[in-house]
């Protein structure tokens, strides 16, 4: 069992966890990820290292509650524990001195696209960063993203904080204002990384894209999350998880995501109504108290 040391919401849905876990908090690199299962019974689900402390021996993970796992692992708080966590998994972020780096995160793709902003101002990149979310309660990691950005934006879709309008609204502003860039990195749901993609295409721009599919052991053996990326099988667990956003086919990336959406429906539905009646139970065993 690992022990989650701290738990809190950063916004609706989307909580931030450490587990204690040093060999991978020592060995993690930025790009790289985790597995996770939340009970010995639960189904494994792979979640980005956001960040890592080598003296707490901690790494961080920040989890969006969609389907059940997601909400089961989001209702731990601090001192609870977890079944298991195995990495880091995955290839770390290729990075060197680009030049002018833009580190965008569309929701909470943030998460993943900090550590490697972090990394690229390390190695000595002018880096920029767009956050794009829904709403201003939804924005994650401002000021994490501002201390190791040269230029920071916000972008909402509703125009409630920052710019109004999506991710790519502001990469366009900045290619068009003559910038030079020379690497893109995009995390987020999958229209968003499409979206930047064709904005950069164009223009030669060296582009990387985190991709998200389903994924079961993490080790290459399943086969679950493989994609095309220049017209190959690719494996996002060993190969990845990330590609060139120019050569990855988002139309097959879509369909394969949504293989088992009905699966996913039904287990979260089941959750949520043994939920309801546990809360029951207990708000009935208060009053009889």
């Amino acid at each position: 069992m690992y022990e989650i040391t701290e738990a809190r919401f950063l916004a609706q849905d989307i909580k931030l966890l450490k587990i204690y876990s040093p060999p991978i908090a020592k060995k993690r690199k930025a790009g790289q990820f985790v597995i996770i299962r939340v009970a010995e019974n639960g189904e494994r689900i792979p979640l980005t290292i956001a960040d890592s402390d080598t003296d707490a021996g901690t790494v961080t993970v920040i989890v969006q509650g969609i389907g059940k796992t997601t909400k089961e692992l989001n209702r731990k708080e601090t001192g609870d524990t977890i079944c298991d966590i195995v990495g880091p998994l995955g290839k770390p972020s290729e990075i060197e001195k680009f030049g002018t780096a833009v580190s965008i995160g569309g929701g909470v793709g943030t998460a993943i696209a900090y550590p490697t902003a972090v990394a690229l101002q390390q190695a000595g990149n002018h880096v920029i960063t767009i956050n794009g979310a829904r709403s201003k309660d939804m924005v994650i990691l401002e000021e994490e993203m501002k201390a190791v950005s040269d230029e920071a934006y916000i972008t909402t879709d509703d125009g409630s904080y920052g710019v109004h309008g999506f991710v790519t609204t502001q990469l366009q502003e900045l290619i068009d204002s003559g910038k030079q860039i020379d690497f893109v990195l995009a995390i987020g749901p999958i229209p968003m990384m499409r979206a930047v993609a064709e904005v950069t295409r164009p223009h030669g721009i060296n582009t990387v894209v985190s991709l998200n599919p389903i994924m079961v052991d993490g080790t290459g053996m399943c086969g679950g999350c493989r994609v095309q990326v220049d017209g190959k099988v690719q494996f996002a667990c060993v190969d990845g998880p990330e590609f060139d956003a120019h050569k990855v086919d988002f139309n097959n990336l879509v369909n394969r995501n949504r293989v088992y959406i009905d699966h996913e429906r039904k287990s979260l539905e089941k959750f949520e109504h043994n939920c309801r009646l546990d809360q029951q139970a207990q708000e009935l065993q208060s009053a009889t108290v």
